[in-house]
C-alpha cells in the first residue's frame, strides 16, 4: 500500500506509540516559486527503543535531527514518510525541509490575484493534508499544541487558529527570510488540537474587526475578511450578524463557553468545499462573497455554512473524534445544530424546510447508490474516509440526530452534550462516549436504536392503505418496508416518530384536517383516527418531515397532489410533495411527463427559495439525463417557453422571478428564444422588468450562447477584458468550453486533463463548459479530432488521474469528463469496474455511482417512453 495511505491498524498503533506534547513550526512564505522552506520542531514521548515514523510529502529535505543525531536523509526519508528509528523515552525531533505550494486547494494553496498580481495563501488539511505544509502525526487521535511562526511580506496580513500577533522586524529570524521587506509573526501556542484543524491564512487579506462578549465573561475577537479586489462586495456586517446570533444559540443550548480565544473567517479563492472549521480560524469558498445578486437560497446556505462551521468549534475541534469512522458524528452534529440555530436564532425560520427539500433529497439519493453505507462507516484508511464526505455523513445522519433529539427528548440531549463536553474538553472520543452521556441524561437505553439507524445502511418506504365506508376513512394503515439494493445488506425495519396529515379540497385549497402523530416501528402500523373522519383527498404520510424514509402516495391521493399542488399553501408539505413524485420518477414508477406537466401548472406556487432551486435542478437533470438525445431540444424548448412565461407573470425584483428567468437561460434552445436571449446580451431588447443583467448573469447569457454558436470567442475575450477578474476568468473558460466543436471540446479535454499549471477552480470551469453539449442530438459525442473518441480517452485515462493527480483533481476529471447516459456508457462502465478491480477505492466508488446514475437514466427514459407510446 502506497505510505502516502494510512490505514486503521496502522494508526491505532502510532497512538499507541506515540503521545505528542508539541510542534514548533517557523514557515518562510513569501509566495514565490514553487516551494516554501518549513522547519519543525516536534517534543513527544514514546515507548523507549521503538520504530515509527512521521508523515510528510515535501519536495526536499534538508535535514532530520532527532535527539540531538542528525539522521541520513537518504536512509529515512521516503514518499509521505520519514522513518524514526530507535525513538527513546522522551524526544526532540527537529526537520528542515521544503513543501511545494499548492493549485488543487489541499495543503498551502497559492493564488495569484489577476485583479492587483498580489498573492494569498490559505492552508487546507482535511483530511490528511497538514502533511503537505510540515511534518506532523497525521492522525485526529495524536492531539497536541502548535506554535506557527510565519515569515511574509510585511504588508500582508497572517492569521492562525491563535490570535495574530503584532508583525515584527525579523531578528533571530533574519537568516531565513529572503526578503528584508519580510516581518514575521510568532503565534502563541494552541491549546492541544488535531493537526487537521491547524491552519495558516496569508496575504493582503482586508475586512472588518468586531468582538463579543463569550458567556465567560470574556471578550472574543471576530474578524471577516477577504481578497483586497473583492472587498467592497464583502457584507461583513451581516456575516457578524449571523455570527453573533450562532455564538449566543450555541452557549445557551451547550451550556459551555466558545472554546478558543478569536474567531477569524476569511473567504478565500478556489476553495474546493463550502467551508473549512479550522479552530478559530474558519475559510470559506469566495463565492459567499456575492459581487452579483444572490438568490435567497444562496443567502440562506451561506448563514447555515457560517453556524455548520461555529457548531463544528465544541463538537470536532474541543472534542474531536478518534478516527475517521465518527467523521459523520461531527458534520451530522453541525448539520443538525446549523439547521436548528438558521430555524430559530435568524431570519430564515423555516430552514427545516430548506433542510428537507435540499439536504434530505441529498441523503436519499446517496443511501441509494450502490456505494452506500452505514452513517457510523467502516473507515479503513484514508483512501476509504477521502471519499465519504457525502449525503449519508452529512444530511442523513442529521436527519437521524434530528430523530435522536426527538426520541430522547430535547432537554436530555443538551444536558448529555454539556456532560460530554465537560468529560471531553481537549480530548478524542468514540460514538460510545457520547451516548454514555445521552444514556444518562435520557435513562434511554440505545444500543438497539443505534444498531439499525447508525449501523446499517440503506432507506425504508412508507405507504399508505385506506379503507373507507360511505365516504368515512375506517382504517388507514402504514406500511413500512426496506428499500432493496442489490449487493447490499437489506435493511431492518426502523422506529420513525412521524405524523401523517390528512388533506381535504375546499374551493381549490388541501386544507390540512387533521394531523395525527404515532409511531410506526413495523411491517404495518393502524394509524390511530378520530370518529367519524371523512375520507381525505390527500393523505401525506410524514407529513412536517420528522423521519427519514422514502415516501409513496395512495392512488387517489397521487392524482390529487399532481391535479391540486397549488392548493398546499404550506411550503413544507408542497415541497414533501414535490419530492415524493421526483422520487417515483426517479424509480421509474412515474413518467417524467407527469413531472413536467405539476411544474408547468405549478411553477407560480413554489415561491420558498431553496425549494425552488431544487426544481430547477432537477428540472434540468429531466432535460440532460432523463430524456434521450433525439428528444432533448423539443423538451428544453417546452421548458424554457413555460419558464419565461412565469419569469413575466412573477412579481418584479422577487427571488421568484430571478431564478426563472436565470433557468430560462440554461434551456434556450429555439431560434427565437436565442433570438431573445442574444437581444438582451447586446441590448438591443430589454430584460424583463425586475431582471438586472449583472456581471455574472452576463456571463451566464454568454455562456449559453456559445454553447448554440450566438457568440464569437472575440465577444468572449472582450467581455473577459472587461470583467478580468479570477471570476471572469472562469466564466469565460466555461463559455469557451462550451461551444460544440471540435476544437473546443478537444481544448478542454487537453487542457483540464494535461495542464497541471491549471488551479482546481479553473478545471471545474473548463470541465463544465466541456460538458455542456457534448453529446449530439443523434446520441453519438462530438468528435474529438482523434482516432480514439472521448469516450475512449475517458475509459483510457480515469485510473491514471488517481494515480497521479491529487484526490480533488482526480475527482473533478471523473465526475465530470464521464461520458453521458447510453447503453454504450453504461457497457464500458461496468467493464471498466471488472477489469480494474484493484484501482485506486475512490476510482472505483465514484465509478460505481455513475454507472447507477447511467443506469438509472435508461430506466426512467424507457418507462417515459412506454408512457408515451401507450398514450
Amino acid at each position: 500500500m502506497s505510505q502516502l495511505n494510512l490505514t486503521r491498524d496502522d494508526a491505532r498503533t502510532r497512538a499507541q506509540l506515540i503521545n505528542v506534547d508539541s510542534y514548533d513550526i517557523t514557515l518562510v512564505l513569501d509566495g514565490h516559486g514553487d516551494t516554501f522552506r518549513t522547519i519543525t520542531t516536534v517534543r513527544f514521548s514514546a515507548q523507549d527503543g521503538t520504530d515509527s515514523f512521521i508523515d510528510a510529502i515535501t519536495d526536499t529535505v534538508a535535514s532530520v535531527v532527532l535527539n540531538g543525531e542528525e539522521l541520513d536523509t537518504s536512509q529515512v526519508v521516503s514518499e509521505g514518510r520519514i522513518a524514526l528509528p530507535g525513538l527513546a523515552k522522551d524526544n526532540v525531533l527537529t526537520i528542515d525541509a521544503t513543501f511545494f505550494y499548492m493549485n488543487t486547494g489541499e495543503g498551502l494553496h497559492r493564488f495569484v490575484d489577476p485583479v492587483d498580481n498580489e498573492t494569498y495563501l490559505y492552508s487546507q488539511f482535511e483530511v490528511p493534508d497538514s502533511r503537505r505544509v510540515f511534518p506532523v502525526f497525521e492522525q485526529p487521535d495524536m492531539k497536541a499544541t502548535f506554535a506557527f511562526n510565519v515569515i511574509a511580506p510585511k504588508h500582508w496580513e497572517v492569521f492562525s487558529n491563535s490570535p495574530t500577533p503584532r508583525p515584527h522586524d525579523l531578528g533571530e529570524f533574519a537568516d531565513l527570510a529572503e526578503s528584508q521587506k519580510s516581518a514575521v509573526w510568532q503565534f502563541a501556542p494552541t491549546p492541544p488540537i488535531s493537526s487537521y484543524i491547524t491552519a495558516i491564512v496569508a496575504g493582503p487579506y482586508t475586512g472588518v474587526r468586531d468582538s463579543l462578549v463569550s458567556s465567560d465573561g470574556e471578550t472574543v475577537p471576530l474578524g471577516v475578511f477577504c481578497r483586497a479586489s473583492l472587498a467592497s462586495h464583502l457584507d461583513a456586517d451581516n456575516i457578524i450578524e449571523t455570527t453573533k446570533a450562532g455564538f449566543a444559540f450555541f452557549e445557551e443550548q451547550f451550556q459551555t463557553p466558545y472554546p478558543f480565544e478569536k474567531y477569524d473567517q476569511i473567504f478565500v479563492p478556489e476553495f474546493n468545499a463550502g467551508a473549512m472549521e479550522n479552530a478559530g480560524c474558519v475559510t470559506f469558498v469566495e463565492s459567499y462573497v456575492f459581487r452579483s445578486r444572490a438568490t435567497e437560497a444562496t443567502v440562506e446556505r451561506r448563514d447555515v455554512t457560517i453556524l455548520h462551521e461555529l457548531a463544528h468549534m465544541w463538537f470536532g475541534d474541543l472534542v474531536t473524534m478518534k478516527w475517521w469512522n465518527d467523521l459523520w458524528l461531527n458534520e451530522s452534529f453541525a448539520e443538525f445544530m446549523s439547521t436548528l440555530a438558521t430555524a430559530e436564532a435568524t431570519r430564515f425560520g423555516d430552514a427545516w424546510t430548506t433542510f428537507a427539500t435540499l439536504e434530505k433529497a441529498w441523503a436519499y439519493r446517496q443511501d441509494q447508490l450502490p456505494s452506500t453505507h452505514p452513517i457510523e462507516a467502516d473507515i479503513a484508511d484514508l483512501h476509504d474516509v477521502e471519499v465519504n464526505f457525502d449525503g449519508i455523513t452529512y444530511a442523513k445522519g442529521a436527519s437521524v440526530l434530528k430523530q435522536l433529539v426527538a426520541y430522547v427528548g430535547r432537554e436530555n440531549f443538551f444536558t448529555g452534550l454539556k456532560a460530554y463536553f465537560d468529560t471531553h474538553a481537549w480530548k478524542n472520543t468514540e460514538l460510545r462516549d457520547l451516548l454514555v452521556e445521552l444514556e444518562k441524561s435520557s435513562g434511554r437505553d440505545l444500543d438497539e436504536w443505534v444498531r439499525v439507524w447508525l449501523q446499517e445502511s440503506g432507506v425504508n418506504l412508507l405507504k399508505p392503505e385506506l379503507k373507507v365506508s360511505d365516504g368515512v376513512l375506517t382504517e388507514l394503515l402504514i406500511h413500512q418496508e426496506p428499500w432493496v439494493i442489490e449487493g447490499q445488506p437489506t435493511p431492518s425495519l426502523r422506529p420513525h416518530r412521524l405524523a401523517v396529515g390528512l388533506y381535504s379540497l375546499k374551493d381549490d385549497k388541501l386544507v390540512r384536517t387533521e394531523l395525527i402523530h404515532l409511531d410506526v416501528n413495523q411491517a404495518v402500523t393502524n394509524v390511530p383516527l378520530p370518529p367519524d373522519t371523512p375520507q381525505p383527498d390527500l393523505v401525506l404520510v410524514n407529513d412536517t418531515d420528522l423521519t427519514y424514509a422514502k415516501i409513496r402516495f395512495d392512488d387517489a391521493s397521487l392524482e390529487t397532489a399532481l391535479a391540486h399542488l397549488s392548493g398546499i399553501d404550506d411550503s413544507l408539505a408542497q415541497l414533501l410533495v414535490l419530492s415524493t413524485v421526483w422520487d417515483m420518477v426517479r424509480d421509474a414508477e412515474l413518467p417524467l411527463e407527469r413531472y413536467i406537466e405539476l411544474l408547468e401548472a405549478n411553477i407560480d406556487a413554489v415561491t420558498h427559495s431553496t425549494g425552488l432551486t431544487v426544481q430547477i435542478r432537477q428540472l434540468t437533470t429531466a432535460v440532460e439525463s432523463y430524456t434521450s438525445p433525439q428528444n432533448r431540444a423539443e423538451l428544453s424548448a417546452r421548458v424554457a417557453d413555460f419558464l419565461w412565461e412565469a419569469t413575466l407573470r412573477s412579481p418584479e425584483n422577487s427571488d421568484q422571478q430571478f431564478q426563472l428567468f436565470k433557468a430560462f437561460v440554461t434551456h434556450a434552445t429555439t431560434p427565437e428564444q436565442l433570438d431573445r436571449l442574444e437581444g438582451i446580451h447586446s441590448g438591443d431588447l430589454d430584460a424583463p422588468d425586475g431582471i438586472t443583467i449583472d456581471k455574472d448573469l452576463a456571463w451566464g447569457i454568454v455562456s449559453y450562447l456559445a454553447l448554440h454558436d450566438r457568440i464569437s470567442d472575440k465577444d468572449i475575450d472582450a467581455l473577459m477584458n472587461e470583467d478580468n477578474t479570477a471570476s471572469g476568468i472562469r466564466f469565460a473558460h466555461v463559455a469557451r468550453s462550451a461551444r460544440c466543436t471540435t476544437n473546443s471540446k478537444k481544448r478542454a479535454y487537453d487542457l483540464a486533463t494535461g495542464d497541471t499549471s491549471l488551479p482546481n477552480a479553473v478545471i471545474v470551469a473548463v470541465t463544465s463548459g466541456f460538458s455542456m453539449g457534448i453529446e449530439q442530438a443523434d446520441g453519438t459525442l462530438i468528435d474529438s479530432g482523434d482516432e480514439n473518441s472521448f469516450a475512449d480517452l475517458f475509459y483510457a485515462h480515469v485510473e491514471d488521474w488517481w494515480n497521479t493527480r491529487t484526490l480533488e483533481i482526480a475527482q473533478t476529471l471523473t465526475l465530470r469528463l464521464h461520458p453521458p447516459a447510453s447503453c454504450e456508457t453504461a457497457s464500458r462502465t461496468r467493464e471498466w469496474l471488472e477489469t480494474h478491480p484493484n484501482a485506486h477505492k475512490g476510482a472505483r466508488r465514484i465509478m460505481r455511482e455513475l454507472l447507477d446514475a447511467t443506469e438509472r437514466s435508461l430506466r426512467v427514459r424507457e418507462t417515459s417512453q412506454s408512457h408515451s407510446r401507450d398514450a
